[in-house]
């Protein structure tokens, strides 16, 4: 045999060689992904939603750049949620974002992890933001609590404390403990 032939033979050797591996790691990949079964229902970028309650008010507003929904869970996962959250009166009182999240449609309970930061709308609210890591809101009955380190700043005041029971609805807010405030004379 030439140079030539055996060129070639170790061409096409090395291309069945490189075609054999892409396929084993392609299989091994489809074989995890059956055996965990976890693949989302259906998944959207750019998410707009509105959610309305049984009179046709809007209840609550979600945006996210990425959100998967699994039905037989009956979860759903965001990346950056932004939600407005609608209390009894039907205004929007609060914004609720972080950098991820995650909606059981069987208990109604959102999660929000990693930076997360309400706002208050309306600039006369006493409180403005409230920071926390995780925050759990009911959205039956827009109770937020949360077990983590909790910041709140308003018009002329800064508390920091541990733990958080909020109602929307009553437009109540309670650290829990570890209670500590910087407070502003006009």
């Amino acid at each position: 045999m030439n140079r030539i032939t055996l060129a070639i033979i170790a061409l096409f050797s090395a291309a069945i060689v490189l075609y054999w591996q892409v396929q084993v790691k392609r299989s091994q990949q489809e074989s995890s992904t059956i055996e965990s079964g976890v693949r989302p229902d259906f998944v959207v970028d750019d998410l707009r939603s509105v959610e309305f309650d049984e009179k046709g008010e809007v209840h609550t507003r979600v945006t996210a750049t990425h959100m998967e929904h699994f039905d037989s869970s009956n979860l759903t996962f965001f990346t950056n949620p932004v939600y407005l959250v609608y209390p009894d009166e039907g205004k929007t009182q609060w914004r609720l974002s972080a950098e991820t999240g995650n909606l059981n449609k069987n208990t109604g309970k959102v999660v929000l992890e990693t930076n997360v930061i309400i706002d208050a709308i309306a600039p006369h609210e006493p409180i403005q933001s409230l920071s926390t890591t995780v925050l759990e809101l009911d959205l039956n009955t827009m109770i937020m609590t949360s077990d983590d380190k909790i910041t709140i700043k308003g018009n002329g005041f800064n508390v920091q404390g541990t733990g958080l029971y909020a109602d929307l609805n009553a437009q109540e807010v309670h650290l829990l403990s570890q209670v500590v405030g910087i407070y502003e004379t006009n």
